[in-house]
């Protein structure tokens, strides 16, 4: 039988954490006995969100959190029900650090909504760097705690800005914001695979790339691929992917632009 300390994520079926009154306080929940001195919510999603930047979704248990917190691991249990409802409350509190346009930019005709889309992108390209284990918890949760909702709901009075019939802004949050998602995930987990290996991403990079020149089967790949890096121009690796990403994200713009235009009467 498996100790109450150990549960991970297993657990019926339940949709958030946000819609059965469990995330309304962030003071111990159950009754009786005393509450473990000096925890509450907020201290424990905090520490949650450090050790899964230091150690990964691999590597976090409840117990490693309890022993970073020096407290024991059924000490927890008396503010979550679970490491998913855990993980789920840590992933509203990173998002919370994305910094949301100022309500009524980029709405109307005296905003700039093509600057207010950019300005989302970018803060949801660094939270992905910045906390590459949320990438895989995006799509095991709905999404909806306060950071989030608020997030989404910036992104929603953004793209409706556009001038877009309202049959194709889904369409085009998904366009940029999954774009984001896939580019961000993919640049922090090289980051960390980088930092993991004692390398710079540079330093990776060149071993990466005279490796595959030394594999004849991967020739017409790597003289196409040195082809755009040249017209690209050269730089770090951070150079040449703020390049890419400022070039995708224009022409991202460029569509929308052209699709709210030929849906004008």
């Amino acid at each position: 039988m498996v100790a109450a300390a150990d549960r991970d994520t297993k657990r019926p079926a339940r949709m958030s954490v946000w819609l059965d009154g469990k995330a309304a306080s962030s003071r111990g929940r159950r009754a009786g006995g005393d509450h473990p001195s000096g925890l509450d919510r907020d201290r424990i999603t905090a520490a949650t969100v450090r050790l899964l930047d230091e150690e990964g979704l691999a590597g976090f248990s409840m117990r490693r959190l309890a022993a970073e917190l020096d407290v024991t691991a059924m000490s927890l249990y008396w503010y979550v029900d679970s490491k998913d409802d855990l993980l789920e409350l840590a992933s509203d509190a990173a998002v919370g650090e994305v910094p949301l346009p100022e309500e009524g930019d980029g709405e109307g005709e005296g905003g700039d909504w093509r600057e207010r889309l950019r300005h989302l992108a970018e803060g949801y390209r660094a939270l992905l760097v910045r906390h590459p284990w949320m990438s895989p918890l995006m799509g095991r949760f709905l999404n909806i705690g306060p950071n989030w909702a608020g997030f989404a709901l910036s992104v929603q009075r953004s793209v409706r800005a556009t001038g877009l019939p309202p049959d194709r802004q889904a369409g085009a949050i998904a366009a940029v914001f999954q774009f984001v998602y896939g580019f961000g995930t993919i640049e922090g987990h090289f980051r960390r695979r980088c930092e993991e290996a004692g390398v710079s991403q540079d330093e990776y990079y060149q071993y990466a790339m005279s490796t595959l020149d030394e594999q004849p089967k991967l020739a017409p790949l790597v003289e196409a691929a040195a082809e755009m890096t040249a017209a690209r121009g050269g730089g770090t690796v951070d150079e040449m992917r703020d390049r890419d990403f400022a070039v995708a994200f224009e022409l991202l713009i460029a569509g929308i632009e052209a699709m709210a235009r030929d849906a004008r009467p």
